[in-house]
């Protein structure tokens, strides 16, 4: 596994959030050649510091707002320069059994921007039919992958939620991964991408465990 730091995606998402926590966020991802994953309102700040690809939040941490909303969101974060976006589902809309409305939610937003779009499940919350089924109307909705969790609610990634979910869609595993242990254990449950507030520890802890690997540079 050679393509550890394209596969991790650097994050800082706390409600505190800086423009200088985003520019070590930046500077970190640069380092080491990760993903960065920030709140939308810095996005122009984030493309005007560095060139690494960008990922943001839709409808961040309930998902919860209108379908009008998020896509006009979501169209606005792909303006200001996000490469991919990561939206959360509305869990209580699926707990109620209300499929069709969580899919075309999830439909609309896709379609509404040329970008990949994750869908942040809360998988800590759903039982292991619900992420089943949460799984199978996100492919129906054609997007790009499913992520674990918010990181701010109960619980965050694990191998069986990531187990389950993978069977349906790519998964970024997200939620509590702070070493490379954590990372490696969520890669080998089927996990394509990490997000994580120590991705620069999963990273450097990575290289240093593999003989050959390039010193990052400084």
């Amino acid at each position: 596994m050679d393509d550890v730091p394209e596969r991790v995606e650097h994050t800082v998402l706390g409600p505190t959030t800086t423009p200088d926590d985003v520019r070590v966020c930046l500077d970190a991802a640069i380092q080491h050649g990760m993903r960065a994953c920030i709140p939308p309102c810095y996005l122009p700040l984030a493309t005007d510091y560095a060139n690494v690809p960008l990922v943001t939040v839709i409808d961040f941490p309930h998902g919860q707002g209108g379908v009008s909303t998020a896509c006009r969101a979501a169209q606005r974060a792909w303006d200001d320069g996000a490469d991919e976006l990561d939206m959360v589902c509305n869990v209580g809309l699926l707990k109620a059994g209300e499929d069709d409305a969580v899919r075309d939610h999830v439909s609309e937003v896709v379609a509404s921007v040329p970008v990949p779009v994750k869908v942040i499940v809360e998988a800590p919350l759903l039982t292991d039919e619900e992420l089943h089924r949460i799984g199978s109307l996100v492919a129906e909705a054609d997007a790009a992958f499913l992520k674990t969790a918010t990181g701010f609610s109960e619980g965050g990634a694990t191998v069986h939620d990531v187990e389950i979910l993978s069977q349906y869609r790519p998964v970024k595993a997200s939620g509590g991964v702070g070493s490379w242990a954590e990372a490696e254990a969520m890669f080998e449950a089927g996990a394509d991408r990490i997000g994580a507030s120590s991705g620069d520890v999963i990273v450097e802890e990575w290289r240093e465990q593999h003989d050959g690997a390039a010193p990052a540079e400084t």
